[in-house]
């Protein structure tokens, strides 16, 4: 079966995604302050949301066809999308490890999807 190039986008927005989601975790956790209400704030709903679209990402995904062995390590790009937020959002550095890992997670993607 070959994968539709629209699944395939489809996974790349969901990984972009779970990479936001995990930001507004982060960003929501450290508004928390043990109280069980503070665990409502907005940070984390925007987190929850993400999820959520993650989801619905994935049916709209599979529903268009593609195989699962294509499409699932695309979403492996999150740990790509994370290194970027984190970078842009915290000033984390990315450093030339970090890029090796980055293309060895690519090279995996492309050998995965053959």
């Amino acid at each position: 079966m070959k994968t539709p190039p629209l699944s395939i986008l489809l996974f790349i927005l969901a990984a972009v995604l779970g990479a936001a989601g995990q930001f507004f975790y982060k960003t929501g956790a450290g508004k928390t302050s043990g109280k069980l209400l503070s665990y409502l704030n907005a940070w984390l709903l925007g987190g929850v949301l993400c999820y959520i679209a993650v989801m619905v990402l994935f049916v709209a995904a599979f529903k268009k066809g593609g195989s699962l062995s294509v499409l699932y390590p695309i979403y492996a790009s999150t740990f790509i999308w994370a290194a970027i937020i984190s970078y842009l959002a915290y000033s984390t550095p990315i450093r030339p490890a970090n890029i090796v890992g980055m293309a060895l997670l690519v090279a995996g993607m492309y050998l995965m999807g053959k």
